[in-house]
């Protein structure tokens, strides 16, 4: 098949007497008998995905061709079976030409033969046309199947028409046009979890529980809800869903367990997702190498790296065999505690495995070696990408890009981006504040206000976080106008600063002396929905320190706690020196002193 194709669906129809159940109860449609036409036309730029072979597809389309060419008329049943094959192989523009064909062949299509063609439109992401086929039934004074509503309503979600998918539920029960099964809940569930409305999934779920469906046809639902809540971070909520779910009697799944451990872990708890996994191996739910990979990754994370390895030793001893995402994992637990030769050797047991890296694992030793400062090393891995057959992604050379500044290697990092511009790749956010912030750190202000420049001709700057880095690298470079400048171009601009970029300026109005602008400002960051955090506070309180406002600076500090904040290791190295410094008032030193105390 072409990539490229148009279809024109004719769909004409007359009633006859319905076949004997149960493989198509539905009338049967004609169109050489009829003159009532309706004209559909379908063009997709979709390929097709294949789950067979070249030869088995052309095999299947070959048998169809040949039976509706025959002499003798083929059974409507034969023909939906063939075009059912040619469904599950993914060709599904294919199948909405060979229903063109039995048409203009004059062939008696039923209602599943067009249910097939309406569930090909939705898998085309051409729901509208699924309708429009629908409608053809109705016009008849036929009801499609179920199933056929599932199918529309699943494609209604795939196009992300979640209103319309839930409307059309509503209606379909609130009408009794059809009696929803298990299957028409679980697509409304999933497809309400995956657009964000858990709660109105939960309360499906509640409505279903009452319709006394077998308790193992809805783990799914169950399932999905569950899923759903840990990807929102609401870990205790799902557990609780799990807690219903096996009180009625419903066995979760390894994919429930996955859930709620990758959300567990997510959440820092790890110790729990642990048990967890226990609590799974004694209920006879065996893990698959997911189950072990969430483990892998979130203790590497944790720089628990010698857990992780247990972990893999585990998932070994029970058969499961472990997959690139694994080695990754560990590849970067270890890169994160900078053991780099530890890594090296995950990646050589890799390899002795029969496994191949990816870019992703390049990517992990790459970030290793820069931030380690071994840059050669890093350089050489990232030359060698080319020569294992694989492809740099933007990834590969934001990190490399980073290192390089960060050695202080201002022009090959400069080089770089262009042999990546050259190469196609276009910049992303992280690519310029990456160029940005290494270009201030290297105290080359003037060339990133250059490149700042040269992005607002590419449309390329409106991001705050270009702004952060620039504000505070002219204001550490003292620059302060230039710095002013830019915070006030945020507002004329009309993004919305964040609690960083008030921090960055209240910190150069304290490098100016400009105190009472520093807490004008303080103040009025919250005013605009930006709350201080302990950076803003340690640094407005170090200011007021610098300038020996002492009170001003305890009064702040007093608000800070208030506020669950503690002061830095800096800020209480400065009270200890006035404290060491003769000729103080001594109720300020009363003060410090007790304050220093809580604090040591």
């Amino acid at each position: 098949m072409s990539s490229t194709s148009a279809v024109t669906i004719t769909c004409t129809s007359r009633k006859v007497t319905p076949p004997p159940p149960p493989f198509h109860p539905s009338p049967k449609f004609n169109p050489s008998r009829t003159n009532n036409t309706n004209h559909l036309t379908l063009t997709t730029n979709q390929t097709q995905p294949k789950s067979l072979s070249s030869n088995n597809h052309h095999d299947v389309i070959g048998s169809f061709n040949r039976m509706l060419n025959s002499r003798f008329t083929p059974s409507i049943y034969s023909l939906n079976k063939l075009l059912g094959n040619i469904v599950k192989m993914g060709e599904y523009q294919t199948v909405l030409s060979l229903f063109q064909n039995m048409q203009i062949q004059g062939v008696e299509v039923d209602v599943y033969t067009i249910s097939i063609a309406i569930n090909c439109c939705c898998h085309l992401n051409r729901v509208d046309l699924g309708f429009a086929l629908l409608g053809t039934i109705f016009k008849h004074g036929y009801l499609p199947s179920v199933a056929t509503f599932n199918t529309l309503i699943k494609g209604l979600f795939a196009q992300r028409k979640f209103s319309e998918a839930q409307n059309l539920f509503i209606k379909l029960v609130s009408k009794k046009l059809i009696e929803p099964d298990v299957f028409t809940y679980g697509t409304m569930i999933n497809g309400l979890c995956k657009s964000g409305r858990t709660k109105t999934a939960i309360e499906l779920l509640r409505s279903m529980g009452k319709r006394n469906f077998e308790a193992g046809r809805i783990v799914h639902s169950y399932t999905a809800i569950i899923d759903s809540l840990c990807k929102d971070r609401m870990v205790g909520d799902a557990m609780n869903i799990f807690i219903e779910m096996t009180g009625k009697g419903i066995s979760p799944d390894v994919v429930a367990y996955n859930s709620l451990i990758q959300g567990l872990c997510n959440s820092g708890q790890w110790k729990q997702a642990i048990t967890l996994l226990k609590e799974m191996m004694e209920q006879n739910i065996i893990p698959d190498s997911c189950t072990f990979n969430i483990l892998v990754d979130a203790l590497c994370k944790e720089g628990m790296v010698r857990e992780a390895e247990d972990v893999l030793e585990v998932m070994i001893q029970r058969g499961e065999v472990p997959n690139i995402i694994t080695y990754n994992a560990l590849m970067g637990g270890y890169c994160l505690r900078g053991q780099m030769e530890e890594a090296g050797k995950v990646y050589d047991s890799m390899v002795n495995r029969g496994l191949e890296a990816d870019i992703f694992s390049y990517n992990i030793l790459i970030n290793g070696y820069c931030k380690k400062k071994r840059i050669d090393d890093a350089m050489r891995l990232f030359k060698e990408v080319p020569r294992k057959g694989l492809k740099y992604d933007i990834v590969t050379y934001n990190t490399m890009i980073n290192g390089l500044f960060a050695n202080g290697h201002c022009a090959a990092a400069g080089e770089l981006f262009l042999e990546m511009l050259a190469g196609g790749y276009s910049p992303d956010v992280y690519t310029c504040c990456i160029l940005l912030n290494g270009l201030c750190n290297n105290q080359q202000i003037s060339e990133a206000l250059s490149m700042f420049q040269a992005m607002k001709k590419s449309k390329l700057c409106d991001n705050i976080a270009y702004y952060n880095i620039l504000i505070d690298g002219n204001s550490k470079d003292g620059k302060f106008e230039i710095a002013r400048e830019l915070f006030n171009e945020v507002f004329s601009k009309g993004l919305q600063p964040t609690t960083r970029t008030y921090t960055v300026m209240i910190n150069s109005l304290c490098q100016e002396g400009l105190f009472d602008e520093a807490k004008e400002l303080l103040m009025r960051m919250e005013e605009c929905g930006c709350i201080p955090d302990a950076v803003t506070y340690n640094v407005v309180v170090q200011g007021f320190l610098k300038s020996s406002q002492s009170y001003e600076a305890l009064l702040l500090m007093e608000e800070m706690v208030g506020r669950g904040f503690s002061p830095d290791s800096y800020t209480i190295s400065m009270l200890v020196d006035i404290l060491r410094t003769s000729g103080q008032d001594p109720t300020l030193l009363d003060m410090i002193e007790n304050f220093v105390s809580k604090y040591k």
